[in-house]
């Protein structure tokens, strides 16, 4: 995997190589950038920060990975809030600016 250094430098192909998909078809990264999409969305609602902000945040590299694992393991397009990972919970937790 490459070098990231921010959450809008993560492509399909470093999901992949995170997932360790060896051999990673056209459909893969069709869905590959939708989960990305999906988790990008779903970090920027949970904590009130834009998508843009993310960048700022180097630590949330992890959670769109981790984010995209999830949703690539359970074949699902959606986060489950009902139970949320606990690491992904906690780094978010520390970013969030919306909390009522």
């Amino acid at each position: 995997m490459n070098e990231i250094s921010a959450v809008s430098q993560i492509t399909a192909q470093d999901v992949a190589d995170y997932l360790r998909i060896s051999e990673v078809t056209q459909d893969d990264i069709n869905t590959l950038n939708t989960l990305l999409t999906v988790a990008k969305a779903y970090i920027s609602n949970y904590t009130g920060q834009t998508i843009e902000n993310l960048d700022d945040f180097e630590d949330i590299i992890i959670v769109v990975l981790i984010l995209c694992q999830d949703m690539w393991d359970n074949r699902t397009l959606y986060v489950d809030s009902s139970n949320p990972n606990k690491v992904v919970e906690s780094i978010l937790g520390l970013h969030s600016v919306n909390l009522l």
